[in-house]
């Protein structure tokens, strides 16, 4: 099955400057310009959260940054290449905020547990994500896929250590992982989005149970 392709360009009458030669370095080098861009891409996630890809605009990024247009240029050619660092900033924010938590848990299971109230309490905050990720399946494939597969390569990785030692299966694998990160993912979109009121901690119960005991009958 062919890979969806890039369906953007660079914005158009934006001033958007051409490139000549190899492409620069555009890393922040202060702590100024660190705020900066963390400011840029904060305006960014509600620009896109709200009107999404094709709807927003540079210029309209900057003014919710509170920056000037040129320091757009600063740091990105292209509306594409700020949509393509938002996916990897908002993939970040998010494994900062859950694996400092998981990390605390006592055991695998309840790491789980606490992994899903944590992401379910990130969604709620940052509810613009959902809509980011998704359009990313069109505007920029392999940052949507990355973002799945190390999403998903964390929870593999919490797996294995916890086989490791011995607080559950031995056999988990990816396919394990997929899982619990497809549940995530969809308990995430129904009471993260769409249910705001339903208690955060009873979802995780309930499907933490699932994770520890299955479907099976119980005697």
């Amino acid at each position: 099955m062919d890979q969806p392709r890039s369906a953007t360009g660079k914005d158009v009458g934006e001033g958007t400057p051409e490139q000549a030669g190899e492409a620069r370095d555009k890393t922040p080098r202060t702590e100024r310009g660190r705020r900066t861009l963390r400011k840029l891409l904060d305006a960014a996630a509600v620009e896109f959260g709200e009107r999404g890809f094709h709807e927003a605009s540079i210029s309209a990024i900057t003014r919710r940054a509170g920056t000037a247009l040129g320091s757009f240029y600063t740091y990105f050619d292209s509306k594409e290449e700020i949509f393509q660092a938002l996916v990897r900033y908002m993939s970040e924010q998010l494994r900062d905020y859950v694996t400092p938590i998981v990390q605390a848990a006592p055991d695998e299971i309840s790491a789980e547990r606490i992994g899903l109230e944590s992401f379910l309490r990130f969604v709620r905050e940052h509810k613009e994500i959902y809509r980011i990720i998704d359009e990313a399946e069109f505007v920029d494939y392999a940052s949507y896929r990355r973002h799945y597969e190390t999403t998903v390569a964390r929870v593999r990785q919490r797996l294995e250590a916890g086989a490791a030692r011995g607080e559950i299966r031995p056999d988990v694998g990816e396919i394990h992982a997929w899982a619990i990160g497809g549940m995530n993912v969809f308990l995430g979109m129904r009471y993260g989005l769409w249910d705001t009121d339903a208690d955060i901690a009873e979802i995780a119960r309930v499907a933490n149970d699932l994770l520890a005991n299955g479907l099976k009958k119980r005697d």
